[in-house]
């Protein structure tokens, strides 16, 4: 499976009711690769992440496939039982449904029947320790009271377990310390693997420092303005986005 296509976008235009956000992204992740969206506060990313996912706030036109297969009008559910997962930057609290419980029932629902019990207990059990979580956390409530670090490495287990052929991260870098930041780019890159594509946003070159990106693309005002390799992020830090913002156009202002 490595290098066949997993995810594709073509000329995505992403509205929020008629202010238009995403101004014509498209985009190619490959089975094997990491990619890095990197660009200012405020200039679109975590909107393209969200409307790519099928969030029913954004109207969006333009085509996405997951595996060759048209995903353009498939609710945000049908996208991750298919094989996409998006990982928050900010991710809500769920007071009254327990890690174990909602990790079953996603794992559940991404393979389209019930997880045996057995197995279930042994794959948590063992990713568990795969991200030094301790075992604790499967009882209580899904990110209640729980740290940004916590948050984050909790959304990796999650991808683990899920399995996906296409992982969309949003700002996982958000918040983390430099601890934190180390423990969760470990996690990445042991869920990473020949199987699947990642598509890692940030507007940081510090996570790249341990999750090594394959393609590195520059989004600003709603479009990617520049793509290249690995060394293009060692450029943005050391000289901004001003340069490479285009005509007329502000640095940030989007969600």
């Amino acid at each position: 499976m490595k290098n066949e296509v997993v995810f594709s976008c073509e000329d995505v235009h992403v509205f929020v009711e008629d202010k238009e956000i995403v101004k014509g992204v498209t985009l190619e992740v490959r089975a094997g690769e990491k990619h890095a969206l990197m660009g200012p506060n405020g200039s679109g990313k975590s909107t393209l992440a969200a409307a790519l996912m099928g969030h029913p706030g954004y109207r969006v036109e333009g085509r996405i496939t997951l595996l060759g297969e048209d995903v353009s009008e498939m609710s945000p559910d049908e996208r991750a039982r298919r094989g996409m997962f998006l990982s928050f930057q900010y991710p809500v609290a769920v007071p009254g449904v327990s890690v174990a419980n909602f990790l079953r029932a996603a794992i559940s629902a991404r393979r389209g029947e019930e997880i045996p019990v057995r197995e279930f207990r042994k794959l948590l059990t063992e990713a568990f320790a795969a991200l030094d979580i301790p075992r604790s956390f499967m009882g209580r409530y899904l990110n209640d009271g729980f740290s940004g670090g916590e948050k984050k490495r909790l959304e990796i287990l999650q991808m683990m377990l899920l399995e996906p052929v296409f992982a969309l991260l949003d700002e996982t870098d958000s918040g983390l310390d430099i601890d934190a930041l180390k423990v969760v780019s470990e996690g990445i890159n042991r869920v990473a693997g020949d199987h699947m594509g990642l598509l890692l946003v940030t507007h940081y070159q510090r996570i790249l420092n341990y999750v090594r990106p394959d393609r590195v693309h520059v989004f600003m005002d709603g479009r990617i303005v520049r793509s290249g390799g690995p060394e293009l992020a060692h450029e943005l830090e050391e000289r901004g986005y001003d340069w490479l913002a285009p005509e007329g156009a502000a640095v940030g202002g989007a969600a």
